[in-house]
């Protein structure tokens, strides 16, 4: 039986993912990302879906230092991941736009 490697846009999508979840986890830090990001809590699960909304999410974490550490310790993922994770899923939606 082969096993299932993820790509790397399948990867950036989990970080993604687990960043979201990170963010919804802190009450205030929820806040300020849905006043950014100007959609309301009862669209945020359906837009987990959306690729580009998931980058906006890497943005919000990669922005500030101090959430990019507790995200990254939380997380367990080292911080060039999470930006790795931000350029894949750039470059994935790249990728698509393409004709």
């Amino acid at each position: 039986m082969t096993k299932h490697r993820n790509t790397p846009s399948e990867v950036a999508e989990i970080v993604a993912i687990q960043a979201l979840s990170f963010v919804a986890g802190e009450p205030e830090r929820l806040g300020l990302f849905l006043a950014e990001s100007g959609i309301g809590p009862e669209t945020l699960r359906s837009a987990a879906s959306d690729p580009q909304f998931l980058v906006s999410v890497l943005d919000f974490v990669l922005r500030d230092d101090e959430t990019v550490k507790a995200f990254a310790s939380a997380s367990q993922h080292h911080p060039t991941t999470i930006a790795a994770a931000r350029e894949a899923l750039g470059e994935s939606r790249r990728e698509r736009d393409l004709p």
